[in-house]
């Protein structure tokens, strides 16, 4: 992890500190996000889904660390991942994501969406549904009598299908619990989900990883009509 660079030395401590953190605003579309402003962000919504985290899933690690890789290279992403050594939830966020980003709104709706993974599980659970699809594949191809490296590859297919078939609703469910996340902190999710306007639309792909932007815009917008 020597790429990443922490955005708060530990966001807990952060989180902890006497003085009142920024408060948000919609700034419009057209502010960029520093990461000093990024830093700001973080400090007002991280604690807001270290709560949603303890409340739905009390017995998972909440405590969240929020990272940049700083590392131009990186192109624009953001995903959650967890530390090994510690099991602490670690969201990563990319130096590009974050000069990519046209408001607060929008970087609090990515970091929600990506704390929100955790909260759902969803590491875990994708990893079980590539088992999963690896089994009945792998299990196919051997009752038919294929070979032990044809069992491999038709395991490793099954387990890629598997993964990408739990991917688009896992992505859908982190929008809309990452809509509820943003809102609590005081940010616009309607404003945030703006972002995937600014990313290639993967369109309607039985086995693509993300569903299509206009479905998740909706969901966005359906998720804080109900809850916000």
């Amino acid at each position: 992890m020597r790429l990443f660079l922490s955005l708060l030395a530990i966001v807990s401590t952060a989180a902890c500190v006497t003085t009142t953190p920024p408060q948000p605003t919609s700034s419009g579309p057209q502010v960029p996000v520093s990461v000093a402003r990024a830093i700001e962000v973080t400090r007002v919504i991280e604690p807001v889904a270290e709560s949603v985290c303890r409340r739905e899933t009390p017995r998972q690690n909440c405590d969240f660390a929020i990272l940049v890789n700083r590392d131009p290279s990186s192109g624009i992403n953001a995903f959650q991942t967890i530390d090994p050594e510690t099991g602490r939830p670690v969201v990563i966020l990319t130096i590009g994501l974050i000069q990519e980003v046209r408001n607060a709104d929008e970087l609090a709706f990515v970091i929600g969406h990506e704390v929100a993974h955790h909260i759902a599980g969803h590491l875990d659970a994708q990893l079980e549904a590539a088992r999963a699809g690896a089994q009945i594949l792998g299990a196919r191809a051997q009752a038919e009598g294929a070979t032990q490296a044809e069992i491999i590859e038709a395991a490793q297919a099954g387990a890629l299908i598997g993964a990408r078939q739990f991917s688009q609703s896992a992505e859908l469910e982190a929008d809309a619990l990452g809509t509820i996340i943003a809102c609590r902190a005081g940010f616009d999710p309607t404003i945030g989900a703006e972002f995937f306007n600014q990313l290639p639309d993967p369109g309607v792909q039985i086995l693509g990883t993300h569903p299509p932007n206009a479905v998740r815009i909706a969901t966005v917008r359906q998720t804080a009509a109900r809850s916000c």
